[in-house]
């Protein structure tokens, strides 16, 4: 017994021994090819190599700078568009089922359910629930007059969701007793009427029967929220206002708007409040203002298509540029891969040393690249440079959005990729055969 544990304990010892002079050789393996990668990385030698190397890591740090400012501007113009179209009307609306209804459209009444409104806030994902209506009026001066569409609200409204589009002035004052006698427009309407800050201008509205009713009141506002539709529209005033000349109980309203946490959810929190508050009036209806407004957000989808395509567009101008880069690594160094495994080196050792060069190379590109993107990013956050034409793209500068995960799939994935497809001309080292090789000029 005694023998037979000493001739084991004499096995595990030479296995060791074993494991360890083939640790060793992989070490050594690994430092001699770090070393040559990076004398040939570093070396300092003129050569075309060198001009091809220099190229490489310019066309790698254009390419990873320009997925970056892809995706932030992207996600600052989707953001920054959406933000505008939910801080006027919120994320979905509750208003008397009307299928044919156009989005912009005076609405039928339905009377306040304080049980349904409860319910409604009770939900986790909703922040804020506020009446509405809206009227067609005129606004009128000695000279001119124009269309708009009154939007009231009550003295329950968060006017913080609209505070970023007030140019002029400040919001409604509500009265306890009575209807405010003030209203707010954009400076389109300012414009096309002449009119200024604290100006009173006379308001035709239409009432049930027909007939005009004429109003004055005072501009206490002058907003603008750079999109069309709504600029060229919507005033704002009291729904005190709207429900007198519509002759409603003070209990009956257009709708109700809600403000959601995460517009992402709007769709699913529209038919979860629909289907499954108990009691739901039928006659009522939920939509998105996805729903609403179509246009809009199909525009912007088309924005992801944009995007993904000046991605993979520049991925393959980067992987593209570093294969040749490799390729001619290779060929010019083709008489020290001839000598290197003429003094035994395998194949693996080989393309190691030409994997790792080639990883320096855009490892460079990509911690300058990175460097570069959002640089570009920061400056247009802090100085605005790039500008729009506000008609056509709802906002005067480019919005940034700078989204960290986006920003290391980027360098992460470039380098994955890169690596993977590296692999491809780095097999030209196990064809290459030691007497030809160097003999290669």
């Amino acid at each position: 017994m005694r023998h037979e544990e000493r001739e084991r304990e004499e096995e595990n010892i030479l296995l060791l021994f074993l494991f360890g002079e083939l640790l060793k050789d992989k070490l050594r393996t690994l430092k001699v090819a770090s070393f040559i990668a990076n004398r040939i990385a570093f070396n300092r030698q003129r050569s075309f190599s060198r001009f091809i190397i220099r190229l490489s890591i310019v066309a790698t740090v254009i390419s990873v700078a320009v997925m970056i400012v892809t995706l932030a501007f992207t996600n600052g113009f989707q953001e920054t568009v959406s933000q505008k179209v939910f801080s006027f009307w919120g994320h979905i609306r509750v208003q008397y089922k009307q299928p044919m209804k156009s989005s912009i459209a005076e609405e039928e009444q339905i009377e306040k359910n304080d049980t349904i409104t409860q319910a409604i806030r009770q939900n986790a994902a909703v922040v804020s629930i506020h009446p509405f209506a809206t009227k067609y009026a005129i606004l009128r001066t000695k000279e001119e007059m124009e269309g708009v569409l009154m939007k009231g609200l009550d003295s329950s409204y968060n006017f913080d969701h609209l505070k970023q589009f007030m140019k002029q002035g400040r919001w409604l004052r509500f009265s306890d007793t009575t209807y405010s006698r003030e209203i707010i427009i954009s400076s389109y309407t300012a414009g096309e009427l002449k009119l200024k800050l604290n100006d009173k201008v006379v308001i035709y509205f239409i009432k049930p029967d027909g007939s005009l009713r004429p109003d004055k009141l005072a501009i206490v506002g002058i907003y603008k929220t750079g999109i069309e539709d709504y600029d060229k529209t919507f005033a704002i005033g009291d729904l005190k206002l709207i429900q007198r000349l519509n002759g409603w109980k003070p209990n009956q309203i257009g709708g109700y708007e809600i403000f959601i946490k995460d517009y992402h959810d709007m769709q699913k929190i529209s038919d979860d409040l629909y289907y499954n508050i108990e009691n739901f009036p039928s006659t009522w209806d939920t939509r998105t203002i996805k729903d609403l407004y179509p246009n809009i957000f199909d525009w912007l989808s088309m924005q992801d298509v944009t995007r993904d395509v000046l991605i993979g567009f520049m991925i393959v101008v980067a992987i593209i540029n570093l294969i040749t880069c490799l390729i001619i690594l290779v060929l010019e160094r083709i008489r020290m891969v001839g000598v290197l495994k003429a003094l035994g080196a395998r194949n693996w050792t080989v393309q190691r040393i030409f994997l790792q060069h080639s990883t320096i190379i855009t490892c460079v590109g990509i911690i300058l690249g990175t460097a570069f993107g959002i640089g570009i990013c920061w400056l247009q956050q802090s100085t605005g440079f790039i500008k729009l034409k506000e008609e056509a793209y709802y906002m005067s500068e480019a919005a940034v959005k700078i989204v960290w995960w986006q920003v290391a799939l980027v360098c992460s994935g470039t380098l994955l990729i890169s690596f993977l497809v590296l692999m491809i001309p780095s097999f030209i080292v196990r064809r290459v055969r030691p007497v030809k090789a160097i003999q290669f000029r």
